[in-house]
């Protein structure tokens, strides 16, 4: 007995789910391979086991796996596949390793006897493994023999498997040298037939080689810290770019969504033909609205989890009344699906951008009328799938339609019979007991319902198996048990004989076909077509996300950005912010960046929004890349290859880093990855340390980002950069404007702006102590700490004007006064100068 594709080997560790997570979030199985050389290429497939979809990545990666990690964050896992040489014998994922042919336990002759040739004596687990258990600390790590690694294997499978259409030529030809993936591959469908017990039809799944140069990399914190795809304080909240761009109707939509997000493109002729589209929904508000209804009737459908279940089917039990049950659902789904999506189709007929067009010749193919034939030919199109009770078993019991096996047309009178005989009984007890008794279906049957407000004392003798819910009394009796077992009898034969192959001679007359194809055989001819479902499942999703796009431009009045190689955004808004403030109260902020202002340093005292000042950046930049309109009145964008940031000044407990040590291990992976073309936000670095040493610290990080020369915005209180960095030609000084007025009681005697200006912050004295002053510190304490902050700033006044910098800047002065006063002409103040040094020097001597 094979088991269905959801089983997995053992139980994976427990994870949070939202309504989100579930939906949106995709459960891959991801096999990663490692090269031993210096170059650390790394191979990675991950199958989608809701979906189907498979991805190939190769990728040359840094010390530090950012690569890696980010296409793990876009294919979240739910295991993790590593050959086993990648773990130490002592690894708890060694040790813990399930059985079988193909887990690293099972190589090389087993554990005891100290000769398994899968783990090296000593080693230790590899660095990728470990990089992956951090960034994923509740994700499975399983072991798999290293002879499953193999490229030859993994190309046959992609081969075998890969759906036939366009991009199947394509996907060969990426992957057919990638040795890691493919290796990677093999080892993926190895394990899914060994340890899941899932074996796919040939030519049924969405194998794709993804290029990741296509794609702007976003590393795993700037994930997080933008608050790309959650909420940072809340994983329920829908407070995120994610949240406030999805406006889908479809799972895939909504999936696309989330990828384009965390991996926006970065070729500048897709990126147009997808603001194409949002243009035209916008300005043509018939189209907008056929398209918003055509989706309507899509709503929540997952097309990849119905084709999957599909292509997949050989693997689930066919032979009992819920595997059968099934089937029937899917099959009624199918039908819904492709009589639905002719209503699409008419919905982009005429369309102007190119892109809807590509769609609209999608979910024209012919193999989709072909199917839909199919489907209407055997299924009953009065049957209305219902999503739960009594209504959708008989829905299921009346999918296929009658006359095409009499066996199933008398299990079919025969459960009728038992169902309303059924209704009859309830209807007699409630007159026997003159009680208004209802009937509630189960997964075990039919029970009695009462409302206990109908109910003055014990229930009549007779009724058994009394339970309490919700306000109301379940029971049944010895009757109702005998007619549901009856039932169940005659139900569980219509989907079993609704789901074989029978022979009908008059259908053999009709069509010269042998046998007359019900579920299974239907099924069969599906697969063979799957391809069109396929197109169409991309075709939806993509209009989808656009009409999304387009749908929140409309609401929250966003513009078309442009593509000029400049930053430029006139009256940006913060898109998350814009979601959660009243409206108005939001103010908007204007940016320009190009290549001689690269580098901006961004200053002003703690809550005056700097840190929303870069973050407002990086998302509307992540947004026109994904193909969205921005909130701003002009927008013009560079094409980056990568926005990296350090954003957050915590500590990371789960890595046990200090702060100042975490500040430093993302600034050396800015630092490895900086790009003329990429991104960088940068928030207070250095704070983590002593102000002398952080000052050093962000000034040579500093040079190493301008030399680099990507667009740079560098917040920060070390006023002193302002002056070390002043003689770089590419530097900007800006600050948010703060204005000072009257101090009281409840207002420290600051006013914030929230507008970015041009200039150095003023200094605003002891701002800190003010604000912990109205934190409600004791009086006594804050008296203190200003006794000694002014001690302090005191000492470092004295020791400035005794410095030989100040005496130098002294004697310039003079004689810059003397210059000023003197009616002599330069050339004798020159020689008078020089003569008084000199009887000066003279005078010292003697």
């Amino acid at each position: 007995m094979t088991r269905p594709w959801t089983a997995q080997s053992r139980p994976t560790t427990g994870r949070p789910t939202t309504a989100a997570s579930t939906r949106h979030e995709a459960s891959y199985v991801v096999a990663l391979l490692e090269g031993r050389g210096v170059s650390r290429e790394v191979g990675m497939a991950a199958l989608d086991r809701d979906t189907g979809l498979c991805i190939l990545v190769q990728i040359t990666d840094c010390p530090t796996y950012v690569k890696t990690l980010h296409q793990l964050h876009l294919h979240p896992p739910v295991v993790v596949l590593v050959p086993d040489t990648f773990l130490s014998l002592q690894d708890p994922a060694y040790v813990n390793a399930s059985g079988g042919a193909i887990a690293g336990r099972a190589v090389g002759g087993g554990r005891k006897s100290g000769t398994n040739r899968g783990a090296a004596s000593g080693a230790a687990t590899s660095l990728l493994v470990e990089h992956a258990r951090e960034e994923f600390p509740e994700v499975v790590v399983e072991p798999v023999g290293r002879k499953y690694w193999n490229d030859a294997g993994g190309l046959e499978f992609v081969m075998q498997l890969c759906v036939e259409g366009d991009e199947r030529a394509a996907t060969i030809l990426a992957a057919s040298n990638k040795y890691y993936a493919l290796s990677a591959a093999c080892a993926l469908f190895k394990y899914a037939e060994s340890q899941l017990n899932v074996r796919f039809s040939a030519s049924s799944l969405r194998i794709r080689y993804v290029a990741v140069e296509g794609t702007m990399m976003i590393d795993p914190e700037t994930v997080k810290n933008l608050e790309l795809v959650k909420n940072v304080m809340s994983r329920k909240s829908s407070h995120s770019l994610f949240g406030a761009l999805n406006y889908t109707f479809t799972a895939m939509g909504a999936r696309l969504l989330r990828a384009n997000i965390l991996s926006p493109i970065t070729d500048h002729q897709a990126v147009e033909t997808r603001l194409d589209v949002v243009a035209e929904f916008i300005q043509h508000e018939d189209r907008f609205t056929d398209v918003r209804e055509a989706l309507k009737l899509l709503n929540k459908m997952d097309f990849d989890k119905l084709i999957v279940s599909l292509a997949s089917s050989e693997a689930r039990p066919s032979n009992t009344a819920k595997g059968a049950s099934s089937r029937v659902s899917q099959m009624l789904n199918l039908r819904n699906l492709v009589i639905f999506i002719p209503s699409l189709k008419k919905a982009l007929d005429g369309s102007q951008s190119r892109l809807l067009q590509i769609a609209h010749e999608m979910i024209s193919d012919e193999r989709l009328s072909r199917i839909e034939q199919l489907v209407c030919a055997n299924l009953n199109e009065e049957t209305i799938t219902a999503k739960g009770g009594i209504g959708a078993v008989t829905a299921r019991v009346y999918a296929v339609r009658a006359n095409c096996n009499r066996l199933l047309d008398v299990a079919r009178e025969t459960y009728k019979e038992n169902v309303a005989d059924i209704y009859q009984l309830n209807k007699n007890l409630a007159d026997e007991h003159e009680l208004p008794l209802t009937l509630l279906y189960q997964d075990s049957g039919f029970m009695f319902s009462l409302k206990k407000t109908t109910l003055d004392g014990e229930l009549p003798p007779g009724f058994i198996n009394v339970s309490s819910r919700k306000g109301k009394w379940l029971f049944s009796s010895m009757e109702l048990k005998k007619l549901n077992a009856r039932m169940k009898d005659a139900l569980d034969e219509s989907l079993i004989l609704s789901d074989k192959q029978v022979h009908h001679s008059r259908w053999n007359q009709l069509s010269n076909a042998a046998f007359f194809r019900i579920i299974q055989d239907l099924v069969a001819e599906i697969v063979a077509d799957i391809g069109a479902l396929y197109k169409a499942s991309e075709a939806v999703a993509l209009v989808d996300m656009l009409w999304s796009f387009s749908h929140a431009s409309i609401v929250r009045n966003y513009v078309r950005p442009e593509f000029t190689g400049t930053l430029a955004i006139k009256s940006g808004r913060h898109p998350i912010l814009e979601t959660v403030q009243a409206a108005g109260t939001l103010v908007p902020n204007d940016v320009y960046c190009d290549d001689a202002s690269s580098f901006q340093i961004i200053q002003g005292p703690n809550m005056s929004g700097k840190s929303t000042y870069l973050r407002q950046i990086g998302l509307l930049t992540i947004m026109a890349m994904c193909g969205s309109f921005v909130p701003a009145e002009y927008a013009s964008f560079r094409l980056h290859d990568a926005v990296l940031t350090r954003l957050s000044n915590d500590d990371d407990l789960e890595k046990s880093l200090s702060t100042f040590a975490s500040e430093m291990t993302t600034s050396a992976m800015i630092l490895g990855m900086a790009t003329s073309m990429s991104l960088i936000l940068v928030d207070e670095l250095g704070r983590g340390t002593s102000p002398r040493d952080g000052i050093g610290i962000s000034h040579a990080i500093a040079e190493a980002l301008i030399a680099a020369k990507p667009f740079v915005f560098f917040a920060t209180h070390y006023k002193e950069l302002k002056t070390t960095l002043s003689r770089q030609p590419t530097v900007v000084n800006l600050h948010l404007s703060v204005h000072q007025t009257r101090r009281t009681a409840s207002n420290f005697g600051l006013t914030f702006q929230y507008r970015i200006v041009d200039g150095t912050s003023e200094d605003f004295g002891h701002y800190g102590l003010e604000l912990a002053r109205l934190a409600d510190l004791p009086e006594d304490v804050i008296t203190e700490a200003r006794r000694v902050a002014e001690y302090l700033a005191h000492a470092d006044a004295q020791v400035e004007e005794e410095s030989e910098s100040s005496k130098i800047a002294k004697r310039r002065k003079a004689l810059l006064r003397a210059y000023e006063h003197s009616a002599l002409p330069d050339a004798d103040l020159r020689t008078y100068v020089g003569r008084f040094k000199n009887d000066i020097i003279q005078a010292f001597m003697h």
